[in-house]
């Protein structure tokens, strides 16, 4: 739990070390700059995390763990070489991806061998252009393996909210 009546230090350091655990060693200092904002739910809790009034993370009350924003990713994307983090994506299917739609297996070109099912994901298009985030539905092998059924639940489409 990280709570509003710890110093901005303190909640900095927390941030980050999510991060890091989440997405990899860096990804917390990358996400978080010392002057980002942070949001609270009513229990007092940090709910997001800002830069300049954009969301980059939505921490999520159950866990703990950090939810992506298209800001969030292409920060995590500048930081991580391919293909850390990453879902890639056939052509054909990048248009919906963007849009928010499910990802499907069967339009999976490659993905980071790392990803289980659950994990925090970026979705890019075969040039590894942002086209949103989301939750991976099944693991890395998984994806590249089953020809029908849907590989991540897309939370947000880079068309979309930032």
């Amino acid at each position: 739990m990280i709570d509003k009546h710890k110093s901005r230090r303190e909640l900095l350091r927390k941030v980050r070390t999510i991060a890091d655990y989440q997405f990899g060693q860096g990804a917390g200092g990358v996400l978080f700059n010392d002057d980002v904002e942070f949001l609270f739910s009513r229990r007092g809790r940090v709910a997001q995390v800002l830069k300049n009034g954009w969301r980059l993370v939505t921490v999520r009350a159950n866990d703990g763990l950090m939810t992506l924003s298209p800001e969030g990713a292409r920060r995590l994307l500048a930081r991580f070489e391919p293909p850390r983090l990453r879902v890639v994506m056939s052509k054909e299917s990048a248009p919906f991806v963007r849009r928010g739609k499910t990802a499907f297996a069967k339009h999976v070109v490659d993905v980071d061998p790392e990803i289980r099912a659950g994990d925090e994901v970026i979705l890019v298009d075969e040039n590894d252009t942002l086209l949103g985030t989301g939750k991976a539905l099944l693991s890395a092998a998984e994806m590249l393996t089953f020809k029908h059924g849907a590989a991540v639940k897309v939370r947000y489409g880079a068309g979309g909210e930032g």
